[in-house]
Formats: structure tokens, sequence, C-alpha cells
């Protein structure tokens, strides 16, 4: 292997790179050969899974935000994720926008419209009338937990693990790193390749699913815009111009390429949101806006440990309900990013407190996710109509984007910008703004799974990084053609079965930052010194 990476000019671990590529290119031959019996494999590990243990998952991520704040309020959280003297390397607006666009742009994107509407039509809590004001207030709620504090809890866990491990011991830039008061040693063995190696299969998968989903927008809004069939064809097409999008920002590297594409496209997305608050209907929303705040904390508590125990009124059952389709499916779907994530956001964390990490990353993208939902969801919902007396005054025109988002998700934001002026110009903007989410969501994993195979910050040769973006693009595709007519289905079957593996990985990284943390002396908190790895 060795000489084989000489011979391809790679700067990698040879190991790593060729397990982790060979993996991915047998997993893509035996979707050619073999779809029918991979997708039945996958359905039936998703079954398993969902039944058994949903109930791990969705405790398992309150006890990380448990311990997350814990860590920033202790005493522990004057610590710097760097050596003595580091200071941050970017500015917080350009830290931001780096790590929402590098995260979850593509998913509010996608969900921001069809999330509430599919609660708002078919309540998942007993005893809600679907189209009343219950079930408006419940669909907001939902859909801002599912990607509000907890979706970042998924992500800064392992970003503050990475931040501390590798920022301040100097040791490589690998998830397997994370474990070294476990493993000691044992990170540059077998064990600690067999994680790198899980890790990077998790975010190709991860990423891939989320460019299946961009993909599908894309698609809806060009077959609103120009009559195009939202077919596979298509969505293969928009996935192949756009990677090779993605590349050209991949060669451009961290600084020009992703943080400028983040820029933007955090700008363009704002610029959409207050063009639906000042076309819509500005007052009820400003209202809605700060009415969310309050119904959110009053319904996370139930909401977070909210198993669905009794789905279908069978206390004895084995199958999930509800839960099992949407809240197992986030974690795990999300999960799968937290490695691409964490370490891309430990890449741009240098010098920040763990305090400073920790309450900037679950706070500033869960407010904004929340304005977001506040703004779409509550005029989506107005839109088609809440409460029977409002339905009633409607006519035939309540209930177009439940009608839309029945037919086909994709397309639920498409129907949403049919209710405002300029209508084409603002689903042409919408299609823009997911294409550019698509760039940075694939240019950001591509640098990090690079990061992950070199072990170090700086970024390999050009052609080892475009490998692994036209990876993640080939793989997306091979699961477009796997999903078909499934759609989101399929595509949620995969990422439940893979993003397993790496929830247990996770949720290691608790001890293992415990144990760091405890042999923490004082004046490296107070001194800012960098410890020493043979104090574990």
């Amino acid at each position: 292997m060795e000489r084989l990476a000489q011979r391809l000019r790679l700067r990698t671990d040879p190991t790593i790179f060729f397990i982790s590529a060979g993996l991915t290119v047998a997993f893509v031959l035996l979707l050619v050969i073999a779809p029918g019996p991979i997708g039945d494999a996958f359905a039936a590990g998703r079954s398993w899974i969902v039944a058994n243990l949903g109930w791990f998952f969705i405790f398992g991520v309150n006890l990380w935000l448990g311990f997350l704040i814990w860590a920033a309020m202790s005493r522990h959280g004057h610590i710097r994720l760097g050596p003595k003297g580091s200071r941050p390397e970017y500015s917080n607006l350009s830290w931001f926008t780096m790590l929402f666009a590098g995260g979850i742009g593509t998913v509010l994107m996608f969900w921001g419209v069809a999330e509430p509407i599919s609660h708002f039509q078919s309540p998942p809590l007993p005893g809600v009338e679907p189209f009343s004001e219950q079930a408006a207030q419940d669909a907001i709620s939902i859909a801002i937990y599912h990607l509000g504090l907890h979706t970042w809890t998924i992500f800064t866990l392992p970003g503050l693990a990475f931040a501390y491990f590798i920022n301040r011991y100097d040791l490589p830039v690998r998830v397997s790193s994370v474990f070294y008061p476990l493993l000691r040693e044992g990170i540059h063995g077998p064990i600690g390749k067999a994680i790198d190696i899980a890790s990077i299969l998790g975010t190709l998968f991860g990423v891939a699913v989320s460019l299946g989903l961009g993909s599908s927008q894309i698609a809806a809004g060009l077959s609103a815009l120009f009559g195009w069939e939202s077919n596979t064809f298509l969505k293969v097409m928009i996935l192949a111009v756009l990677t090779v999008v993605a590349v050209g920002s991949i060669v451009a590297g961290l600084d020009k390429g992703v943080k400028m594409l983040s820029n933007i496209n955090i700008g363009m997305a704002v610029g959409l949101m207050v063009f639906v608050l000042c076309t819509g209907s500005t007052l009820f929303l400003l209202r809605g806006m700060v009415e969310t705040f309050g119904l959110y904390f009053e319904n996370l508590p139930r909401l977070a440990f909210w198993n669905d125990m009794l789905a279908n009124g069978n206390p004895t059952t084995d199958e999930w309900g509800w839960q099992g389709s949407w809240t197992v499916f986030y974690w795990a779907w999300t999960v799968t990013w937290s490695p691409f994530i964490g370490l891309f956001v430990a890449r741009i964390s240098r010098g920040r407190t763990i305090r400073e990490f920790v309450f900037g990353v679950l706070l500033a993208p869960s407010l904004f996710t929340l304005v977001w939902f506040s703004i779409f969801g509550w005029q989506a919902m107005a839109f088609d109509g809440i409460g029977e007396a409002a339905r009633s005054a409607m006519g035939e025109s309540a209930g177009e984007i439940s009608r839309a988002v029945s037919e086909s998700v994709p397309l639920a934001m498409f129907a949403f910008f049919e209710h405002f002026p300029f209508t084409d110009l603002v689903q042409g903007l919408a299609v823009v703004i997911v294409a550019i989410f698509f760039a940075t969501s694939s240019d950001s994993a591509s640098l990090v799974v690079d990061m992950l195979c070199t072990g170090s910050s700086t970024p390999g040769p050009v052609h080892q990084r475009v490998f692994w973006g036209a990876a993640e693009g080939l793989v997306a595709a091979m699961l477009i053609v796997l999903a078909g007519d499934a759609g989101l289905t399929a595509l949620q079957q995969v990422i439940t079965v893979v993003g397993l593996p790496i929830f247990l990985l996770v949720s290691m990284m608790i001890p293992s930052l415990i144990r760091g943390f405890n042999r923490e002396e004082i004046d490296h908190i107070s001194i800012g010194k960098r410890p020493e790895l043979e104090e574990f």
C-alpha cells in the first residue's frame, strides 16, 4: 500500500485511504449488480434498529446535551481549545456562516415548509385534530425540536472532542485521536484505523443522503419552473453538475472556496427569509416568532423524551409508529454527519474556549433555525388555513400546500412560493440557494474526509481531494437510483443502519473527554499551558 500511495503521489495513511476507498467502490458496485437484495437488507436492518434501539437514540442525545452543558458551565469551561496564546482564526460572523452552511442549510431549505405542514395535516400527538390551532402549535414545536438544539448537540459533542484533543494536544486530525485517553498508542493501530475508516464511510453516506434530498428538491424546482419531469435521470444529472461545482470549490481550499460560498449562501438564505417576512403576513409572523419561543421551550421536555411507546395504541407492539420514521431517522442521519461537522467545526474553532465553543455552536444555529421555521412554517400553515373557521372561509384554496406535500415532499417549498409575488424569480433563487448549500456541504465534507486520511489540517494533493468529492457524488447518485420511486423511505432505511455504529462511537467520546478533563491541572486552565500526552 505504501508503494501504491507513492506512485499515485498521495499524502495519506495508505491503510485508511485504500480500505475506505475500496469499501466505497465495492458498495457502489453492489448497488449496480444487486440493488434489490441490498435494498431489502437495509429495510430489514432499519426495521430492527427502530423497533429495538429507537429509545437508545432518543435517550442518548439528551444525555449528550446534559454533558455539554455541564462541560461549558464547569471550571473546565475556561480551557482554550489550542496552545497558549491562541485566538480564534475567524470572526464570529464567518465562523457562524461556515458551520451553518456546512451543517444543515440544505436540510432547512428542504424541510422548512414540508415538515411543519406534514405534522399540521397529520398530527403525531394523540387527540389532536388535523389543521387545528393545536396541530399548528405542535407542528412548529416538533419541527424546531428536530432541527434545533438537539441536532446541534449531535454536532457539538464530537466537535468539542476533536477540538480538545486535536487542537490542544496536537494529535493527528483523525476521529481516533479523540480516544487517546482510552486507547493510548492504540489509536495508531488496527482499532484506531478501524474507527477512522468507519467515520469516513459514515460521513460519505450521511452527506450522500443530504445530496440526494438536495437534488430531489432542485429537480422539483426545475419542474415547477420549466415543466421538466422530476425523474431519477434529472436528479442524477443535477448531482453530476453540482458535484463538478463542489470539486472546483475543493480545489480552491477552505478559506477561498468554502468560506466564500458559505458567506454568499447564508446571505441569500437570509434575504429569502426576509422576503417572506416582508411580503407575507408580516404582523402575524412577528407575533408567531415571539410565541414560538414559548411553544418550543414549553414542549421541549415532553418532545425530548417522547418514545412513542404506545404506538398504534398497543403497548406491547414491537413496531414503532411516527417516531421511528421521524425522530430516530433524524438522529441517525445527523450522527453520520457528526465526524464531518465535528472535525470541520473544530478546524474553524481553534483558539476558542470550551464555554464559547459549546454555547456558540449550540445556540447560534438553533436560534436561526427557530426564526426560520417561525417564518416559513407559520406562513405555510396560514396559507393552508389554521382552524375550521379559517378553512371554511378559504374554500377550495384551503390545504393547497398540504396537498403538494402529500404529492411530493421536495415540491413543498416551490408550492409555497406560488403564493408570493415574483413567483418565478423567487423559485429560481430558491433553486440557486439549495444548489450552493449542496456545494458547500459536499466540499466541506470532502476536505474533512481528506483530513481524516492525511491526519493533518493541511489539505492533501488536489487529486486526492477531488477523489473524495467525486466519491460523494457517486454514492449519492447510486442511493438515488436505489431509492427510485420509494424516494425518502429508501434513504431513511440506508441512513438508519449506517447511523447506529457512528452513534455508539460518538457516545464513547464522553468518557474520553471526562478523562481528559480530569487530567487537566489548574495551571493549565489559568495560563493555557498545553498538557502532555504522558499525563494520561
